[in-house]
C-alpha cells in the first residue's frame, strides 16, 4: 500500500456544536473539488506536533468542494483533539489526506440500520444524507445521555423526520438503546452500521449473533483491548524467501521499515488500516479494529497485529 496523497487545506469556517464539540469545514486553496468521499470514509489529520488523527467526514458525500470533520475535546486522550480544538482556525491550513473508507455501505441491503452513539455519529450522518439522498430504505437509532450530548440531533431529525429514533438515557422520559429489541426479527436484507462506545458496538454484536458476519458493519477509533503479553514471530517475504524476526517488543511495521520496505502508517495503534499488507500464509493474532471477518484471512495490520510462528506476507 501506497502513502495517500496529503493536501494543505484551508480552514474556511468553524462551528461549536456543543458537547465540546467544534465542526470543522475545509476547502482547497487553488482547486474547485476534493477527491470524492465515499458514505463511512475518513481522512487523516496531519498535527503540528507531529501526531496524526482520524475523523470521519461528517459532510455531504455529494458535495466534492469541502470536507468536513468534527471534533469531540477529550481532556483524557492522546491530545489530538486539543491541538485541533486550539489551533484550527478560519484563514489557518491543516494537512490532510485523501479519503478511506473501512466502513462502506452494503450496495446489496435493502434495508439500512444505522446505529449512532455519541460522536459516534459522524460517519453515520454522511451515510443517513446519501442514503435519504438516493432514497434507500433507511432508519436511524441515535444513542446520547440527553438533548445536549447528541450533536446533530436537530440536523438529523429534520433529514429523517421520523426514520430518526434517539434515544437519550438521561432525558426526561428517556430510554436506553435496547439492541436486542430493535433488532430482533430483521429479513436477511437488513444491515446494521454502528459506530460508538464499545459498549454499544458489543450490544450491536450481541444483537446480531445470529446473523451473517457480513451484514454487520462497525467502526471506531479507539485501539482494542488486549492484556496479551507480546510474543515474537516472523515474517517471510513471499517474493523473495527473506525471513525477517519480529521481536517481542517490536512490530511487524517497525521491522519492515528497518528492512527497507516502504509501508504507509497513521496511527500505529490498529485504527486507521494504513498499513495493511496481504497475507499469503500463517495464523494472524489480530489486533486492530478495522478488518472484518473476510479481511482478516486475507490481510493483517503491521503496526498492531502479530503471528503465530512465521507469516508470509505478499510483497
Amino acid at each position: 500500500m501506497t502513502a495517500r496523497l496529503i493536501m494543505k487545506l484551508d480552514v474556511v469556517g468553524v462551528e461549536d456544536l456543543g458537547a465540546q464539540v467544534r465542526r470543522i469545514m475545509l476547502r482547497h486553496p487553488r482547486r474547485p473539488t476534493l477527491p470524492a468521499p465515499e458514505p463511512g470514509s475518513h481522512v487523516d489529520v496531519h498535527l503540528g506536533n507531529g501526531q496524526v488523527r482520524q475523523y470521519s467526514l461528517c459532510g455531504d458525500p455529494a458535495d466534492p468542494t469541502r470536507y468536513v470533520i468534527a471534533v469531540k475535546l477529550e481532556p483524557q486522550g492522546r491530545g489530538g483533539s486539543r491541538w485541533i480544538h486550539e489551533h484550527l482556525r478560519p484563514g489557518v491550513q491543516a494537512h490532510v489526506s485523501a479519503p478511506r473508507n473501512h466502513f462502506r455501505l452494503s450496495a446489496g441491503a435493502r434495508c439500512h440500520v444505522l446505529v449512532a452513539g455519541g460522536i459516534g455519529v459522524t460517519p453515520l450522518v454522511a451515510m443517513a444524507r446519501h442514503l435519504a439522498q438516493a432514497g434507500e430504505a433507511l432508519e436511524m437509532h441515535y444513542a446520547a445521555p440527553d438533548h445536549a450530548a447528541a450533536p446533530f440531533l436537530a440536523e438529523l431529525e429534520a433529514l429523517l423526520g421520523p426514520r430518526l429514533q434517539p434515544w437519550l438515557s438521561k432525558a426526561s422520559g428517556g430510554r436506553r438503546f435496547d439492541a436486542a429489541r430493535v433488532l430482533a426479527g430483521r429479513d436477511e436484507g437488513t444491515h446494521v452500521y454502528v459506530c460508538g462506545p464499545p459498549t454499544l458496538a458489543a450490544a450491536v454484536r450481541a444483537a446480531t449473533a445470529g446473523w451473517a458476519p457480513s451484514r454487520v458493519h462497525a467502526e471506531a477509533f479507539v485501539p482494542l483491548a488486549d492484556a496479551t503479553p507480546p510474543q515474537a514471530f516472523e515474517l517471510q517475504i513471499r517474493s523473495t524467501g527473506q525471513v525477517l524476526p519480529v521481536p517481542a517488543h517490536h512490530s511487524a511495521l517497525d521491522v519492515l521499515r528497518e528492512a527497507g520496505f516502504i509501508v504507509a502508517s497513521a496511527c500505529r495503534i490498529g485504527v486507521c488500516g494504513a498499513c495493511e499488507r496481504p497475507v499469503a500464509a500463517g495464523t494472524v493474532l489480530h489486533r486492530d479494529v478495522v478488518l472484518d471477518d473476510a479481511g482478516r484471512c486475507r490481510a493483517m495490520m503491521t503496526c498492531v497485529s502479530r503471528g503465530e510462528g512465521r507469516i508470509v506476507l505478499d510483497f
